[in-house]
Protein backbone atom coordinates (compact mmCIF):
# COMPACT_ATOMS: atom_id res chain seq x y z
CA UNK A 1 0.00 0.00 0.00
CA UNK A 2 1.85 3.05 -1.30
CA UNK A 3 0.78 6.70 -1.26
CA UNK A 4 -0.59 6.19 -4.75
CA UNK A 5 -2.46 3.02 -3.85
CA UNK A 6 -4.15 4.52 -0.79
CA UNK A 7 -5.07 7.71 -2.65
CA UNK A 8 -6.62 5.63 -5.43
CA UNK A 9 -8.44 3.51 -2.83
CA UNK A 10 -9.93 6.61 -1.23
CA UNK A 11 -11.05 8.20 -4.48
CA UNK A 12 -12.41 4.94 -5.85
CA UNK A 13 -14.32 4.13 -2.67
CA UNK A 14 -15.89 7.59 -2.41
CA UNK A 15 -16.73 7.69 -6.11
CA UNK A 16 -18.45 4.31 -6.06
CA UNK A 17 -20.39 5.26 -2.92
CA UNK A 18 -21.48 8.58 -4.41
CA UNK A 19 -22.46 6.90 -7.66
CA UNK A 20 -24.97 4.73 -5.80
CA UNK A 21 -27.19 7.79 -5.35
CA UNK A 22 -26.66 9.83 -8.51
CA UNK A 23 -28.45 7.55 -11.02
CA UNK A 24 -31.39 7.08 -8.63
CA UNK A 25 -31.69 10.87 -8.25
CA UNK A 26 -31.61 11.47 -12.02
CA UNK A 27 -34.05 8.70 -12.89
CA UNK A 28 -36.45 9.27 -9.99
CA UNK A 29 -36.64 13.01 -10.69
CA UNK A 30 -37.93 12.34 -14.21
CA UNK A 31 -40.41 9.77 -12.94
CA UNK A 32 -41.67 12.17 -10.27
CA UNK A 33 -42.13 14.81 -12.96
CA UNK A 34 -44.21 12.36 -14.99
CA UNK A 35 -46.28 11.37 -11.94
CA UNK A 36 -46.96 14.99 -11.02
CA UNK A 37 -47.95 15.82 -14.58
CA UNK A 38 -50.42 12.92 -14.35
CA UNK A 39 -51.71 14.21 -11.01
CA UNK A 40 -52.02 17.77 -12.34
CA UNK A 41 -54.14 16.60 -15.26
CA UNK A 42 -56.40 14.12 -13.44
CA UNK A 43 -56.41 15.41 -9.82
CA UNK A 44 -56.79 11.91 -8.37
CA UNK A 45 -56.12 11.51 -4.66
CA UNK A 46 -54.33 8.19 -5.20
CA UNK A 47 -51.88 9.89 -7.56
CA UNK A 48 -51.16 12.57 -4.96
CA UNK A 49 -50.47 10.01 -2.24
CA UNK A 50 -48.08 8.02 -4.44
CA UNK A 51 -46.39 11.25 -5.51
CA UNK A 52 -45.91 12.24 -1.86
CA UNK A 53 -44.62 8.78 -1.06
CA UNK A 54 -41.95 8.66 -3.76
CA UNK A 55 -41.15 12.35 -3.22
CA UNK A 56 -39.97 11.59 0.29
CA UNK A 57 -37.80 8.73 -0.92
CA UNK A 58 -36.35 11.04 -3.58
CA UNK A 59 -35.46 13.74 -1.05
CA UNK A 60 -33.70 11.29 1.26
CA UNK A 61 -31.60 10.02 -1.64
CA UNK A 62 -31.01 13.55 -2.96
CA UNK A 63 -29.68 14.78 0.40
CA UNK A 64 -27.18 11.94 0.82
CA UNK A 65 -26.06 12.26 -2.80
CA UNK A 66 -25.31 15.97 -2.39
CA UNK A 67 -23.25 15.44 0.76
CA UNK A 68 -21.18 12.60 -0.68
CA UNK A 69 -20.56 14.57 -3.88
CA UNK A 70 -19.20 17.61 -2.06
CA UNK A 71 -16.53 15.56 -0.30
CA UNK A 72 -15.25 14.20 -3.60
CA UNK A 73 -14.11 17.57 -4.89
CA UNK A 74 -11.78 18.19 -1.96
CA UNK A 75 -9.67 15.23 -3.00
CA UNK A 76 -8.50 16.94 -6.18
CA UNK A 77 -6.58 19.51 -4.16
CA UNK A 78 -5.58 17.22 -1.31
CA UNK A 79 -4.63 13.84 -2.77
CA UNK A 80 -4.27 14.76 -6.45
CA UNK A 81 -2.61 18.15 -6.47
CA UNK A 82 -0.23 17.33 -9.34
CA UNK A 83 -3.22 16.33 -11.45
CA UNK A 84 -5.03 19.55 -10.52
CA UNK A 85 -2.00 21.64 -11.47
CA UNK A 86 -1.61 19.82 -14.76
CA UNK A 87 -5.20 19.96 -16.08
CA UNK A 88 -6.93 22.35 -13.68
CA UNK A 89 -7.38 24.99 -16.38
CA UNK A 90 -9.33 22.48 -18.48
CA UNK A 91 -10.91 20.24 -15.89
CA UNK A 92 -12.13 23.06 -13.66
CA UNK A 93 -14.25 24.81 -16.30
CA UNK A 94 -17.01 22.19 -16.73
CA UNK A 95 -17.06 21.52 -12.98
CA UNK A 96 -17.53 25.24 -12.33
CA UNK A 97 -20.40 25.39 -14.80
CA UNK A 98 -21.95 22.35 -13.13
CA UNK A 99 -21.82 23.98 -9.70
CA UNK A 100 -22.91 27.47 -10.77
CA UNK A 101 -25.66 26.50 -13.19
CA UNK A 102 -26.89 22.93 -13.03
CA UNK A 103 -26.59 22.31 -9.28
CA UNK A 104 -28.10 25.68 -8.39
CA UNK A 105 -30.96 24.97 -10.80
CA UNK A 106 -31.89 21.66 -9.26
CA UNK A 107 -31.36 22.87 -5.68
CA UNK A 108 -33.51 25.98 -6.19
CA UNK A 109 -36.41 24.19 -7.79
CA UNK A 110 -36.36 21.24 -5.42
CA UNK A 111 -36.94 23.83 -2.68
CA UNK A 112 -39.81 25.36 -4.64
CA UNK A 113 -41.24 21.90 -5.13
CA UNK A 114 -41.09 21.06 -1.41
CA UNK A 115 -42.56 24.32 -0.14
CA UNK A 116 -44.72 25.19 -3.13
CA UNK A 117 -47.54 22.71 -2.60
CA UNK A 118 -50.88 24.58 -2.66
CA UNK A 119 -48.99 27.87 -3.00
CA UNK A 120 -47.75 27.68 -6.57
CA UNK A 121 -50.19 27.15 -9.44
CA UNK A 122 -50.41 23.39 -10.16
CA UNK A 123 -48.83 23.76 -13.58
CA UNK A 124 -45.91 25.80 -12.21
CA UNK A 125 -45.44 23.35 -9.37
CA UNK A 126 -45.23 20.47 -11.85
CA UNK A 127 -42.71 22.45 -13.89
CA UNK A 128 -40.59 22.82 -10.75
CA UNK A 129 -40.02 19.07 -10.69
CA UNK A 130 -39.36 19.01 -14.45
CA UNK A 131 -36.66 21.66 -13.90
CA UNK A 132 -35.21 19.59 -11.06
CA UNK A 133 -35.04 16.65 -13.46
CA UNK A 134 -33.40 18.80 -16.14
CA UNK A 135 -30.94 20.15 -13.56
CA UNK A 136 -29.87 16.67 -12.45
CA UNK A 137 -29.19 15.70 -16.06
CA UNK A 138 -27.27 18.90 -16.69
CA UNK A 139 -25.13 18.16 -13.65
CA UNK A 140 -24.34 14.74 -15.09
CA UNK A 141 -23.58 16.30 -18.48
CA UNK A 142 -20.98 18.75 -17.14
CA UNK A 143 -19.33 16.18 -14.88
CA UNK A 144 -19.09 13.77 -17.79
CA UNK A 145 -17.67 16.57 -19.94
CA UNK A 146 -14.77 16.73 -17.48
CA UNK A 147 -14.48 12.94 -17.32
CA UNK A 148 -14.55 12.64 -21.12
CA UNK A 149 -11.50 14.90 -21.29
CA UNK A 150 -9.70 12.40 -19.07
CA UNK A 151 -10.72 9.61 -21.43
CA UNK A 152 -10.04 11.47 -24.68
CA UNK A 153 -8.26 14.86 -24.29
CA UNK A 154 -9.39 17.56 -26.74
CA UNK A 155 -9.39 21.36 -26.94
CA UNK A 156 -6.10 21.92 -25.10
CA UNK A 157 -2.46 22.77 -25.64
CA UNK A 158 0.56 22.04 -23.49
CA UNK A 159 2.29 25.17 -22.18
CA UNK A 160 5.23 24.85 -19.77
CA UNK A 161 4.18 21.37 -18.79
CA UNK A 162 0.54 22.27 -18.14
CA UNK A 163 -2.59 21.63 -20.19
CA UNK A 164 -4.44 24.86 -20.98
CA UNK A 165 -7.83 25.02 -22.63
CA UNK A 166 -7.88 26.68 -26.03
CA UNK A 167 -11.36 25.69 -27.20
CA UNK A 168 -14.21 25.21 -24.72
CA UNK A 169 -16.56 24.08 -27.47
CA UNK A 170 -14.14 21.30 -28.38
CA UNK A 171 -14.85 19.85 -24.92
CA UNK A 172 -18.57 19.91 -25.73
CA UNK A 173 -17.95 18.25 -29.12
CA UNK A 174 -15.73 15.53 -27.64
CA UNK A 175 -16.73 12.22 -29.32
CA UNK A 176 -16.23 10.43 -26.00
CA UNK A 177 -18.80 12.71 -24.35
CA UNK A 178 -21.48 11.87 -26.90
CA UNK A 179 -21.21 8.15 -26.32
CA UNK A 180 -20.62 8.39 -22.57
CA UNK A 181 -23.33 10.88 -21.57
CA UNK A 182 -26.25 9.15 -23.37
CA UNK A 183 -25.13 5.83 -21.89
CA UNK A 184 -25.00 7.20 -18.34
CA UNK A 185 -28.24 9.20 -18.74
CA UNK A 186 -30.25 6.26 -20.05
CA UNK A 187 -28.71 4.00 -17.39
CA UNK A 188 -29.86 6.51 -14.76
CA UNK A 189 -33.42 6.50 -16.13
CA UNK A 190 -33.32 2.70 -16.02
CA UNK A 191 -32.08 2.83 -12.43
CA UNK A 192 -34.90 5.18 -11.43
CA UNK A 193 -37.39 2.97 -13.25
CA UNK A 194 -36.26 -0.14 -11.38
CA UNK A 195 -36.13 1.73 -8.07
CA UNK A 196 -39.77 2.79 -8.43
CA UNK A 197 -40.91 -0.49 -9.98
CA UNK A 198 -39.36 -2.60 -7.22
CA UNK A 199 -41.03 -0.52 -4.50
CA UNK A 200 -44.34 -0.64 -6.37
CA UNK A 201 -43.96 -4.42 -6.61
CA UNK A 202 -43.53 -4.50 -2.83
CA UNK A 203 -46.61 -2.31 -2.42
CA UNK A 204 -48.68 -4.51 -4.73
CA UNK A 205 -47.70 -7.52 -2.63
CA UNK A 206 -48.19 -6.13 0.88
CA UNK A 207 -50.21 -2.87 0.63
CA UNK A 208 -53.42 -4.23 -0.85
CA UNK A 209 -55.45 -1.17 0.13
CA UNK A 210 -53.16 0.91 -2.10
CA UNK A 211 -52.89 -1.43 -5.09
CA UNK A 212 -54.87 0.88 -7.35
CA UNK A 213 -52.60 3.75 -6.31
CA UNK A 214 -49.41 1.79 -6.98
CA UNK A 215 -50.49 0.23 -10.28
CA UNK A 216 -50.17 3.36 -12.52
CA UNK A 217 -46.74 4.16 -11.05
CA UNK A 218 -45.73 0.51 -11.55
CA UNK A 219 -46.72 0.67 -15.21
CA UNK A 220 -44.99 4.01 -15.84
CA UNK A 221 -41.79 2.88 -14.14
CA UNK A 222 -41.76 -0.40 -16.10
CA UNK A 223 -42.11 1.52 -19.37
CA UNK A 224 -39.14 3.71 -18.44
CA UNK A 225 -37.16 0.69 -17.24
CA UNK A 226 -37.91 -1.37 -20.37
CA UNK A 227 -37.11 1.40 -22.87
CA UNK A 228 -34.07 2.51 -20.85
CA UNK A 229 -32.55 -0.96 -20.46
CA UNK A 230 -32.86 -1.65 -24.19
CA UNK A 231 -31.32 1.73 -25.06
CA UNK A 232 -28.48 1.10 -22.60
CA UNK A 233 -27.55 -2.02 -24.58
CA UNK A 234 -27.74 -0.21 -27.93
CA UNK A 235 -25.78 2.86 -26.79
CA UNK A 236 -23.29 0.66 -24.96
CA UNK A 237 -22.60 -1.08 -28.25
CA UNK A 238 -21.85 2.31 -29.84
CA UNK A 239 -19.54 3.14 -26.95
CA UNK A 240 -17.65 -0.13 -27.41
CA UNK A 241 -17.09 0.70 -31.06
CA UNK A 242 -15.71 4.09 -30.08
CA UNK A 243 -13.27 2.38 -27.70
CA UNK A 244 -11.72 0.50 -30.61
CA UNK A 245 -10.61 3.88 -31.97
CA UNK A 246 -10.02 5.96 -28.83
CA UNK A 247 -8.79 3.39 -26.25
CA UNK A 248 -8.09 0.07 -27.96
CA UNK A 249 -6.18 -1.21 -24.92
CA UNK A 250 -9.32 -0.94 -22.77
CA UNK A 251 -11.28 -2.93 -25.33
CA UNK A 252 -8.58 -5.60 -25.53
CA UNK A 253 -8.41 -5.79 -21.72
CA UNK A 254 -12.18 -6.17 -21.46
CA UNK A 255 -11.85 -9.31 -23.62
CA UNK A 256 -8.53 -10.49 -22.12
CA UNK A 257 -7.32 -10.60 -25.72
CA UNK A 258 -3.58 -11.11 -25.32
CA UNK A 259 -2.74 -11.48 -29.00
CA UNK A 260 -4.24 -9.79 -32.05
CA UNK A 261 -7.18 -11.73 -33.36
CA UNK A 262 -7.67 -13.02 -36.87
CA UNK A 263 -10.22 -11.63 -39.31
CA UNK A 264 -13.00 -13.39 -37.37
CA UNK A 265 -12.70 -12.29 -33.73
CA UNK A 266 -14.68 -14.27 -31.14
CA UNK A 267 -16.10 -12.81 -27.93
CA UNK A 268 -16.01 -14.98 -24.85
CA UNK A 269 -19.08 -15.27 -22.67
CA UNK A 270 -16.80 -16.48 -19.92
CA UNK A 271 -13.10 -17.22 -19.75
CA UNK A 272 -10.95 -18.59 -16.94
CA UNK A 273 -7.41 -17.37 -17.40
CA UNK A 274 -4.18 -16.48 -15.63
CA UNK A 275 -3.44 -12.74 -16.07
CA UNK A 276 0.27 -13.30 -15.39
CA UNK A 277 1.07 -16.26 -17.66
CA UNK A 278 -1.72 -15.42 -20.15
CA UNK A 279 -2.79 -19.04 -20.07
CA UNK A 280 -6.51 -19.72 -20.61
CA UNK A 281 -7.89 -22.84 -18.94
CA UNK A 282 -11.47 -22.55 -20.14
CA UNK A 283 -13.38 -20.28 -22.54
CA UNK A 284 -16.89 -20.19 -23.94
CA UNK A 285 -16.62 -18.06 -27.09
CA UNK A 286 -19.23 -16.73 -29.51
CA UNK A 287 -17.69 -16.79 -33.02
CA UNK A 288 -17.37 -13.42 -34.79
CA UNK A 289 -19.08 -11.57 -31.94
CA UNK A 290 -16.07 -9.39 -31.08
CA UNK A 291 -15.81 -8.32 -34.73
CA UNK A 292 -19.51 -7.44 -34.66
CA UNK A 293 -19.06 -5.57 -31.39
CA UNK A 294 -16.13 -3.63 -32.82
CA UNK A 295 -17.13 -3.04 -36.44
CA UNK A 296 -20.76 -4.16 -36.98
CA UNK A 297 -19.62 -6.84 -39.37
CA UNK A 298 -18.54 -10.48 -39.22
CA UNK A 299 -14.92 -9.75 -40.07
CA UNK A 300 -12.41 -7.40 -38.54
CA UNK A 301 -9.18 -7.75 -36.58
CA UNK A 302 -8.99 -6.55 -33.01
CA UNK A 303 -5.57 -5.59 -31.69
CA UNK A 304 -4.35 -7.63 -28.74
CA UNK A 305 -2.87 -6.49 -25.44
CA UNK A 306 0.72 -7.43 -26.25
CA UNK A 307 0.60 -5.70 -29.64
CA UNK A 308 -0.82 -2.55 -28.07
CA UNK A 309 1.80 -2.65 -25.31
CA UNK A 310 4.53 -2.40 -27.97
CA UNK A 311 2.62 0.37 -29.78
CA UNK A 312 2.10 2.39 -26.58
CA UNK A 313 5.72 1.93 -25.48
CA UNK A 314 6.86 3.27 -28.84
CA UNK A 315 4.38 6.17 -28.74
CA UNK A 316 4.57 7.23 -25.08
CA UNK A 317 7.94 5.90 -23.95
CA UNK A 318 9.05 2.93 -21.90
CA UNK A 319 6.48 1.67 -19.41
CA UNK A 320 3.77 -0.87 -18.71
CA UNK A 321 0.48 0.20 -20.26
CA UNK A 322 -1.71 -2.82 -19.52
CA UNK A 323 -4.62 -2.14 -17.13
CA UNK A 324 -5.74 -4.62 -14.46
CA UNK A 325 -7.20 -7.36 -16.64
CA UNK A 326 -9.34 -9.23 -14.11
CA UNK A 327 -11.26 -6.14 -12.97
CA UNK A 328 -11.78 -4.90 -16.53
CA UNK A 329 -12.81 -8.29 -17.92
CA UNK A 330 -15.29 -9.28 -15.22
CA UNK A 331 -16.85 -5.86 -14.66
CA UNK A 332 -17.58 -5.68 -18.40
CA UNK A 333 -19.32 -9.06 -18.36
CA UNK A 334 -21.26 -8.38 -15.21
CA UNK A 335 -22.54 -5.12 -16.68
CA UNK A 336 -23.67 -6.89 -19.86
CA UNK A 337 -25.30 -9.76 -17.96
CA UNK A 338 -27.28 -7.50 -15.65
CA UNK A 339 -28.25 -5.26 -18.57
CA UNK A 340 -29.93 -8.14 -20.42
CA UNK A 341 -31.54 -9.44 -17.21
CA UNK A 342 -33.05 -6.01 -16.52
CA UNK A 343 -34.34 -5.71 -20.08
CA UNK A 344 -36.04 -9.09 -19.76
CA UNK A 345 -37.54 -8.31 -16.35
CA UNK A 346 -38.89 -4.93 -17.40
CA UNK A 347 -40.40 -6.17 -20.67
CA UNK A 348 -41.98 -9.21 -19.00
CA UNK A 349 -43.45 -7.09 -16.22
CA UNK A 350 -44.81 -4.57 -18.69
CA UNK A 351 -46.48 -7.41 -20.59
CA UNK A 352 -48.19 -8.73 -17.43
CA UNK A 353 -49.47 -5.26 -16.53
CA UNK A 354 -50.74 -4.55 -20.03
CA UNK A 355 -52.57 -7.88 -20.02
CA UNK A 356 -53.96 -7.22 -16.53
CA UNK A 357 -52.36 -10.43 -15.28
CA UNK A 358 -49.82 -9.09 -12.79
CA UNK A 359 -51.69 -10.68 -9.86
CA UNK A 360 -51.14 -14.11 -11.39
CA UNK A 361 -47.36 -13.72 -11.15
CA UNK A 362 -46.50 -13.42 -7.43
CA UNK A 363 -43.04 -14.89 -8.02
CA UNK A 364 -42.30 -12.12 -10.52
CA UNK A 365 -43.41 -9.43 -8.06
CA UNK A 366 -41.18 -10.96 -5.38
CA UNK A 367 -38.19 -11.11 -7.71
CA UNK A 368 -38.93 -7.59 -8.94
CA UNK A 369 -38.89 -6.32 -5.35
CA UNK A 370 -35.30 -7.48 -4.92
CA UNK A 371 -34.27 -6.23 -8.37
CA UNK A 372 -33.79 -2.80 -6.82
CA UNK A 373 -30.10 -3.69 -6.45
CA UNK A 374 -29.48 -4.77 -10.05
CA UNK A 375 -29.06 -1.39 -11.81
CA UNK A 376 -26.86 0.05 -9.05
CA UNK A 377 -24.44 -2.86 -9.23
CA UNK A 378 -24.40 -2.63 -13.03
CA UNK A 379 -23.66 1.11 -12.83
CA UNK A 380 -20.73 0.46 -10.51
CA UNK A 381 -19.42 -2.30 -12.77
CA UNK A 382 -19.59 0.08 -15.72
CA UNK A 383 -17.60 2.74 -13.92
CA UNK A 384 -15.02 0.20 -12.75
CA UNK A 385 -14.56 -0.93 -16.35
CA UNK A 386 -14.36 2.70 -17.57
CA UNK A 387 -11.87 3.95 -14.98
CA UNK A 388 -9.79 0.85 -14.26
CA UNK A 389 -9.59 0.02 -17.96
CA UNK A 390 -7.97 3.42 -18.60
CA UNK A 391 -5.05 2.73 -16.29
CA UNK A 392 -2.19 3.55 -16.03
CA UNK A 393 -3.48 6.91 -17.31
CA UNK A 394 -5.31 9.53 -15.28
CA UNK A 395 -5.53 11.64 -18.46
CA UNK A 396 -5.18 9.29 -21.38
CA UNK A 397 -1.95 9.85 -23.27
CA UNK A 398 -0.98 12.93 -21.24
CA UNK A 399 -0.51 12.08 -17.58
CA UNK A 400 -0.17 8.79 -15.75
CA UNK A 401 -2.03 8.20 -12.51
CA UNK A 402 1.25 7.89 -10.59
CA UNK A 403 2.20 11.39 -11.79
CA UNK A 404 -1.06 12.98 -10.59
CA UNK A 405 -0.88 12.06 -6.90
CA UNK A 406 0.11 14.66 -4.30
CA UNK A 407 3.82 14.32 -3.51
CA UNK A 408 3.82 15.76 0.03
CA UNK A 409 0.84 14.09 1.71
CA UNK A 410 2.11 11.34 4.05
CA UNK A 411 0.74 7.84 3.67
CA UNK A 412 -0.63 7.70 7.20
CA UNK A 413 -2.69 10.87 6.70
CA UNK A 414 -4.37 9.47 3.60
CA UNK A 415 -4.91 6.13 5.34
CA UNK A 416 -6.56 7.86 8.33
CA UNK A 417 -8.92 9.80 6.05
CA UNK A 418 -9.78 6.61 4.16
CA UNK A 419 -10.84 4.96 7.41
CA UNK A 420 -12.59 8.09 8.67
CA UNK A 421 -14.57 8.73 5.50
CA UNK A 422 -15.42 5.04 5.16
CA UNK A 423 -16.83 5.03 8.69
CA UNK A 424 -18.74 8.26 8.04
CA UNK A 425 -20.17 6.92 4.80
CA UNK A 426 -21.14 3.68 6.50
CA UNK A 427 -23.11 5.60 9.12
CA UNK A 428 -24.77 7.72 6.42
CA UNK A 429 -25.62 4.60 4.46
CA UNK A 430 -27.21 2.93 7.48
CA UNK A 431 -29.25 6.05 8.19
CA UNK A 432 -30.45 6.34 4.61
CA UNK A 433 -31.36 2.68 4.25
CA UNK A 434 -33.18 2.81 7.60
CA UNK A 435 -35.20 5.83 6.51
CA UNK A 436 -36.01 4.34 3.11
CA UNK A 437 -37.11 1.02 4.62
CA UNK A 438 -39.16 2.82 7.27
CA UNK A 439 -41.18 4.89 4.82
CA UNK A 440 -41.52 2.07 2.28
CA UNK A 441 -43.04 -0.13 4.98
CA UNK A 442 -45.37 2.66 6.11
CA UNK A 443 -46.71 3.09 2.60
CA UNK A 444 -48.20 6.18 0.96
CA UNK A 445 -51.23 6.62 3.21
CA UNK A 446 -49.44 7.29 6.50
CA UNK A 447 -47.50 10.40 5.48
CA UNK A 448 -50.45 11.84 3.60
CA UNK A 449 -49.52 15.11 1.91
CA UNK A 450 -46.32 15.36 3.93
CA UNK A 451 -44.90 17.71 1.30
CA UNK A 452 -47.39 20.41 2.28
CA UNK A 453 -45.48 22.44 4.91
CA UNK A 454 -48.69 24.12 6.10
CA UNK A 455 -50.39 20.81 6.85
CA UNK A 456 -47.26 19.55 8.57
CA UNK A 457 -47.16 22.58 10.83
CA UNK A 458 -43.86 23.76 9.36
CA UNK A 459 -45.40 26.96 8.04
CA UNK A 460 -48.61 28.52 9.40
CA UNK A 461 -51.49 28.11 6.98
CA UNK A 462 -52.01 31.85 6.53
CA UNK A 463 -48.35 32.71 5.98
Amino acid sequence: MTDLGVARLQFGTMTIYHFLFVPITIGLAFLLAILETRYWRHQQEDDRQVLDFFGRLFLINFAVGVVTGILQEFQFGMNWSNYSRFVGDVFGAPLAVEALAAFFLESTFVGLWIFGWDRLPPRLHAWSMWLVAIGTSLSAFWILTANSFMQEPVGYRLIHGHAEMVNFFALLANPQLWVEFPHVEVAALTTGGFFMASICAYGLRFKRSYQQAFLPAFQISLIVAAVGSILVIVIGHEQAQHLIVAQPMKMAASEALWHTSGRHAAWSIISIFNPVTHHTWFALPIPDMLSILAYNRLTGRVLGIMTLQHVYAHRYGAGYYVPPILATYWSFRYMILVGFVMAGLACYGLWTVQKGQWERHPAYLKFMTWSIFLPSTANIAGWVMTEVGRQPWIVFGLQKTAQGVSPTVPLYEVAITVMGFSLLYLVMGVIEVSLLVKFIKLGPGVQEHYLNPAEDGIIPRNT
